[in-house]
C-alpha cells in the first residue's frame, strides 16, 4: 500500500544507510524508499567532480545556495541559487565549485546514486590520486552502477 511507504525527515535529518555518509552528504529519499524510481540527497559539493557520464540514470540537481558550475557536454554554466539542471543520461557532464561550498538538492532517477556513494566511501583513499578523484581508480568503483569518468 502506498500510504505505507509515507516519510517524513525533520531539519537535519537523514536517511541511514548501510555504510555512514560523509556531512556533505544527506540521503533523504533511498532507492528503496521510492521502489527504486528515484534517489533525492542534499549534498555540499565540497570538490569538483570530474567528467563523467550516467549511463543509466538521468540526474537533476537544485541549487540551495552558492554558485555551481556545470560542464555539460560542451558547454559550460553557472548555476546559482534556485537553478534547477536536467543532466540526462549519456551525456558526460561535470560539477565544479564557483563558491564555497555550493549546497544542491540532487535526484537520481531511476535511484541508486546513495548505494554508489556508499560504495566510494568504502574504497576510501584508494579513489584518489594527489588528493583528486582519479577517473582510472574511480572507474572500477562507478561501473557497477552504470558510471564512467573520463579519463
Amino acid at each position: 500500500m502506498s500510504k505505507d511507504r509515507f516519510l517524513l525527515l525533520k531539519p537535519g535529518e537523514a536517511r541511514p544507510g548501510r555504510v555512514r555518509l560523509p556531512p556533505a552528504f544527506s540521503v533523504k529519499a533511498m532507492t528503496e524508499d521510492t521502489e527504486t524510481r528515484f534517489s533525492l540527497l542534499e549534498v555540499t559539493v565540497a570538490m569538483d567532480i570530474p567528467r563523467h557520464v550516467h549511463h543509466e540514470a538521468d540526474e537533476c540537481i537544485y541549487v540551495l545556495e552558492g554558485e555551481l558550475r556545470i560542464d555539460f557536454d560542451h558547454e559550460s554554466h553557472i548555476a546559482t541559487k534556485g537553478t534547477f539542471a536536467l543532466l540526462p543520461r549519456g551525456v558526460p557532464h561535470a560539477l565544479r565549485r564557483v563558491s564555497e561550498p555550493p549546497r544542491v538538492l540532487q535526484i537520481s532517477s531511476p535511484g541508486g546514486w546513495e548505494h554508489y556513494l556508499e560504495d566510494l566511501i568504502e574504497a576510501g583513499p584508494a579513489v584518489f590520486s594527489d588528493g583528486h578523484l582519479d577517473p582510472a581508480k574511480i572507474n572500477k568503483v562507478a561501473a557497477p552502477h552504470g558510471i564512467t569518468y573520463a579519463g
